[in-house]
C-alpha cells in the first residue's frame, strides 16, 4: 500500500523546523493487523521518507517497509522476490500517478474513493471511503471475507 492519500488523507503537516506529521486511521490499522494475523504479508511502498511512517509500520507489524521509492515497481519486485510471490497474488492500494506502475501489474489493484481518475480507471476494487478515512480497512475486510477469514475478538 501507499501512504499519502491512502493511509492518510493526503494532508502534509509540517512544524516550523520542517518536521513532518501524519495522521492515521485506527480502523485502517486494525484491518492491517487482522491481515497480519491471518498470515498475509503486508507492505508499504512510499515515495516519501518519514519517521512517523516507520513508527506506524512497526506498530502495526507491517512485514516490509520501502520508503523513498521514486520507482515503486522496483520495491514491488523486491517484495515479490523476497517472499516468493507472483504479481497475481498481490493486492495494492494506491491513489495517485506514482502508484500506476504497481497497480497495472498486481492481481488486485485497489484505490480509495478520492483517487485520481487515472488510478480509478485501473482499479478493480474502489473503496467507498476516501484515503485516511477507512479505505484501507475496506480493502482488508474485502480480502479477509473473500478468503472466508473471520475474527471474533
Amino acid at each position: 500500500m501507499d501512504v499519502d492519500g491512502v493511509l492518510t488523507d493526503g494532508s502534509l503537516t509540517f512544524d516550523e523546523n520542517g518536521k513532518e506529521y501524519k495522521t492515521f486511521n485506527a480502523k485502517d490499522g486494525q484491518g492491517i493487523v487482522m491481515l497480519n494475523r491471518s498470515g498475509f504479508k503486508t507492505c508499504i511502498i512510499t515515495a516519501r521518507q518519514n519517521g512517523t511512517v516507520q513508527y506506524r509500520a512497526e506498530n502495526l507489524g507491517i512485514t516490509k517497509l520501502f520508503q523513498g521509492q521514486k520507482n515503486k515497481i522496483t520495491a514491488l519486485n523486491e517484495f515479490m522476490e523476497e517472499f516468493n510471490l507472483l504479481p497475481e497474488q498481490i493486492a495494492y492500494i494506491g491513489d495517485d500517478l506514482p502508484d500506476l506502475c504497481v497497480l497495472r501489474v498486481v492481481g488486485l489493484p485497489c484505490a480509495p474513493a478520492d483517487a485520481v481518475d487515472e488510478v480509478l480507471q485501473v482499479a478493480k476494487f474502489v473503496s467507498s471511503k476516501n484515503g485516511g478515512r477507512g479505505a484501507v480497512r475496506e480493502v482488508c475486510d474485502f480480502i479477509l471475507k473473500s478468503q472466508d477469514i473471520k475474527f471474533d475478538f
